[in-house]
């Protein structure tokens, strides 16, 4: 009979966090699979557990998980840690969740500690629609086009972020986002915990002047209904109505279903529309 795989959440910085369920199951399981056992090592040692480690990593996944998996199928169960927080985010343990299930082996979610969510919730923006983009990509192409989608997100953005990289990243945000409030909170449930609320531009100001240390969460406020509106409004200046109108017969919808989708997006009357369509047919 196959194992069971546990996803096993630990603390993002304060040990008191781990939940009395997480303690027991990380004893009571055949293997710990850990991002860095080093570091696990050391949480375990402080809870008093002694059950065997083996590293699965983002650089040893494709090696590593189908050994997991062979251990699984073979009746022993394990977990699955990350060095902070709740596994499978933003990390490889989604790549061994796939893999159990394609090898018809139980998953079983030991919640707790999540930083994504910790930060969300201490930010004083909006928690009831959010979007979870982890950290950027390093490439200044790859980050711009990513940003460029985030343009018009309607809902509070949260991302990761390196102390050595922050800057940049709130620059980076101010350049594409324009100048909205956020909430820039480094080394959660740690002693040096802070949350500054500011506006991206505070932000650039502040850390300009003081050295960024820590591991941050970046919660960006959403993109107002009115700022939204704005946008989609000027899209259509750039072109006559007349090409507006053949947008969307191009797109195979018909003359009247088009006239009233071109009043919509640009916030005029359909009879508006209609005078001028008429001019040129």
């Amino acid at each position: 009979m196959a194992g069971v795989l546990y996803l096993c959440a630990t603390p993002i910085g304060n040990l008191e966090d781990i939940s009395y369920r997480a303690v027991r199951v990380l004893k009571e399981v055949d293997l710990i699979g850990a991002e860095d056992t080093r570091h696990t090592k050391k949480l375990l040692n402080h809870l008093d557990i002694h059950t065997p480690l083996t590293s699965y990593h983002e650089h040893n996944k494709k090696t590593k998980g189908p050994f997991l998996i062979e251990k699984l199928k073979n009746g022993l169960n394990i977990a699955i840690v990350t060095d902070a927080g709740t596994p499978g985010i933003s990390d490889p343990g989604e790549d061994l969740v796939r893999l159990a299930y394609e090898n018809n082996i139980k998953v079983v979610p030991v919640p707790g500690p999540s930083a994504l969510i910790t930060g969300l919730i201490v930010s004083g923006l909006s928690t009831k629609r959010f979007v979870f983009e982890g950290f950027l990509p390093t490439d200044n192409k790859e980050r711009k086009e990513r940003l460029d989608k985030l343009k018009k997100e309607d809902r509070t953005i949260i991302l990761y972020e390196a102390p050595h990289r922050l800057l940049n990243t709130l620059k980076n945000l101010y350049e594409v986002l324009g100048d909205r409030n956020i909430s820039v909170i480094k080394e959660l449930t740690k002693k040096y915990e802070e949350v500054y609320r500011c506006t991206i531009t505070e932000g650039i100001h502040y850390y300009t002047e003081v050295e960024p240390k820590g591991e941050f969460v970046l919660v960006i406020e959403a993109l107002s209904k009115e700022a939204l509106e704005e946008i989609e409004t000027k899209k259509w200046e750039d072109i006559t109505i007349e090409d507006h109108y053949h947008f969307y017969i191009q797109q195979g919808i018909d003359n009247k279903e088009a006239i009233k989708q071109v009043a919509k997006d640009r916030k005029i009357s359909k009879r508006e529309v209609y005078k001028i369509i008429h001019k040129i047919e």
